[in-house]
């Protein structure tokens, strides 16, 4: 399943309306991969003050896109995983947060899962654009994502210069088995840390070849 996972493509696929209802699994890279977010210690991630703007940026977007609802999600050194579900009708604006998503780094607070966190000031613009007359793509969603999300790293930190990698990763998820094989992996993905394709040290002598 984690080399199924792993076979992810940069570009959005040709013939699918990312707008339509529907799960989406999304991996979103740091700029050359470097490990800036925090590290994994034993099978648990520790994020830093990086990782955690980035937690607080991804648990605002349903305030900003209410076609949006957040499912499985974790930030890991050199990129982030998780679960966008886009809803239209009645749904729109319904049950931010869906599932097990925010228990692998265990920063937040039952409280800080709440809507009421979204009224800090606005860390988007546009809303309009987000209505249920005119429903947010998945691209417009993670692109704010990326933008807020730097910016206020940079903010915070001007002296260094965060930056995601371009574009992200996507996978349409298909049917109930994959949702929760996903979700499952996403919430497992600290413990597969050492092998996983994104770890830069993968290969380079810190773990035993394989026979």
């Amino acid at each position: 399943m984690h080399n199924t996972l792993r076979q992810r493509k940069p570009t959005r696929k040709t013939g699918i309306d990312y707008t339509r209802p529907g799960f989406y699994f999304v991996t979103i890279c740091t700029k050359e991969k470097e490990e800036i977010l925090g590290k994994v210690v034993g099978e648990n991630m520790e994020p830093n003050d990086y990782g955690r703007i980035v937690q607080e940026c991804w648990l605002a977007l349903p305030g900003h896109y209410p076609c949006c609802r957040l499912h499985e999600f974790t930030v890991m050194p050199n990129h982030v995983h998780g679960i966008i579900e886009i809803v239209r009708g009645s749904d729109v604006g319904q049950n931010f947060y869906v599932g097990e998503g925010f228990k692998p780094s265990r920063t937040l607070k039952p409280e800080e899962l709440q809507p009421a966190r979204l009224d800090k000031p606005a860390l988007y613009t546009n809303p309009a654009r987000s209505s249920s007359s005119h429903p947010a793509s998945l691209s417009e969603i993670l692109r704010g994502f990326k933008t807020f999300s730097a910016r206020m790293i940079n903010q915070k930190y001007p002296d260094g210069l965060f930056q995601w990698q371009r574009s992200f990763h996507d996978r349409v998820i298909r049917d109930k088995g994959e949702l929760t094989a996903i979700g499952r992996y996403i919430l497992e993905n600290p413990r597969h840390w050492p092998d996983d394709d994104e770890n830069l040290n993968v290969g380079a002598g810190f773990k035993p070849a394989r026979s």
